[in-house]
């Protein structure tokens, strides 16, 4: 990798991006952080990881919106990186039930925004967030990169598909090496408000009721965030290419025979029951919550787990961290951050 050129991680003050341009930093990589700062959860939170990056000499800030085309077009020329991770995107399933535009403008348009730049500048390798989600109503667990995503069941997976499909494009007709990441339930320190684990926190130590979607059965591959940060970083320095044993009369749905492209899962390889989750939860807090029982809501999956073992072929990852002690992490940043 050209060392003279940084890194860019757009979504650089969100879970994700954060953690992953803080990895970065202390490997002794130069690194540009965009985010839009968006109120889609309490900026303070933001805020916070954002001044965290900002201590270090080797990192530069931007604020500004994926979906202006025209500033990020100049920030690419500005800074010309070498190698872009894109984790800034609009999240949840939820609220794109609410507010479809916001989608649209952020994961697909941004992502417009990121490919042209990246090409306008000769990136080396393009590393972008997909989801789990993108597995909608097929139901062979594990889910496996092999096979097909056609039937999305909410707008943001739509999105994300939508995305994949993009990045081989660019891939085909500019030879833009892009490698999109399938994360599974991504939990951690520094996490997101409106996920499970910071809900659940916050409601036993505040003594409300939680809400438990499908009664507890819903199952997810929860994967610790320093785990998912391991997978992006092996797969950043490891340009995709073309797949040269690609039979494009019996295709391989993760890669291309005709461009450097390739999709990955990224997941901790086992599924847990969301009761469960909670069971840790409660154990690490010392305290029991009030749940209330709800449906599943709709755009939901009822259960996830990845197939990594092409991701561990590829990268050698090797996710190992239990939920009990990735709670556990949790828990002390919660109690530590909000002073509880």
């Amino acid at each position: 990798m050209n060392g003279d050129r940084p890194v860019l991680v757009t979504g650089s003050a969100g879970f994700i991006g954060f953690h992953t341009a803080r990895r970065l930093l202390t490997q002794g990589r130069r690194v540009v952080g965009l985010d839009d700062l968006n109120p889609y959860y309490d900026p303070r939170l933001k805020e916070a990881r954002r001044a965290l990056l900002m201590e270090h000499g080797n990192y530069v800030d931007h604020v500004m919106d994926l979906a202006d085309r025209a500033a990020v077009a100049d920030l690419f020329q500005r800074h010309r990186p070498v190698r872009v991770v894109h984790v800034g995107a609009q999240a949840g399933i939820r609220y794109s039930v609410e507010s479809p535009e916001t989608y649209v403008d952020s994961n697909l348009v941004g992502f417009l925004s990121v490919l042209q730049g990246c090409q306008a500048v000769g990136v080396e390798h393009l590393v972008y967030a997909s989801t789990s989600s993108v597995f909608g109503a097929n139901g062979a667990l594990p889910y496996s990169v092999e096979q097909p995503v056609s039937h999305p069941l909410n707008l943001y997976s739509a999105t994300k598909l939508a995305n994949e499909a993009m990045a081989h494009a660019f891939a085909y007709v500019h030879g833009l090496p892009c490698t999109g990441l399938r994360f599974f339930t991504v939990y951690g320190p520094w996490g997101r408000p409106d996920m499970a684990l910071f809900k659940f926190t916050r409601a036993i130590l505040e003594g409300t009721p939680i809400d438990l979607y499908g009664g507890g059965v819903m199952e997810r591959d929860f994967t610790y965030v320093d785990d998912v940060v391991d997978g992006v970083l092996a797969a950043l320095d490891l340009p995709a290419v073309p797949d040269a044993k690609w039979d494009p009369t019996n295709p391989d749905p993760a890669t291309s025979g005709v461009a450097p492209w390739r999709v990955l899962n990224l997941g901790a390889g086992r599924r847990e029951p969301l009761a469960r989750y909670l069971e840790v939860l409660e154990r690490k807090l010392g305290r029991k919550g009030i749940v209330n029982a709800m449906p599943v809501q709709p755009g939901e999956m009822i259960r996830t787990e990845a197939d990594v073992v092409r991701t561990r072929a590829l990268l050698g990852y090797d996710p190992k961290t239990p939920i009990d002690e990735g709670v556990g992490r949790f828990v002390d940043w919660y109690r530590q951050f909000y002073g509880v």
